[in-house]
């Protein structure tokens, strides 16, 4: 049995968010938990949230123990791409891609 949870439409990049999650696969959700609070990176605030949300998954629709869970799996996927632009020199303009993301995290029991 395994509870998920995801976080879709982040206005964070990919890379940024996938540099947090490299942080937490397969570790304990108390090591995972530590890890993200001491992380100095704008990911890590919306990975406590959504490890939170995933950890309460668990124990109120799986009945799981919170002791035991781990971070079996956590994904960063590209969401839509906000495109603006920003006018430069010579009445040219040049695009400023505002990229999103889309995180989900699954937790197991260790057996």
């Amino acid at each position: 049995m395994e509870a998920r949870a995801h976080l879709k439409f982040v206005r964070i990049s990919p890379r940024k968010a996938q540099i947090v999650c490299d942080l937490i696969r397969g570790k304990d959700v108390n090591t995972a938990r530590a890890i993200l609070m001491q992380t100095p990176k704008a990911a890590s605030e919306l990975l406590i949230k959504l490890l939170n949300s995933a950890v309460a998954n668990a124990e109120n629709n799986h009945e799981m123990d919170a002791d035991r869970l781990y971070v079996s799996e956590i994904l960063t996927t590209p969401g839509p791409i906000m495109k603006r632009y920003m006018p430069r020199a010579h009445g040219r303009a040049y695009r400023i891609n505002k990229r999103t993301s889309h995180i989900s995290i699954s937790l197991k029991e260790k057996e």
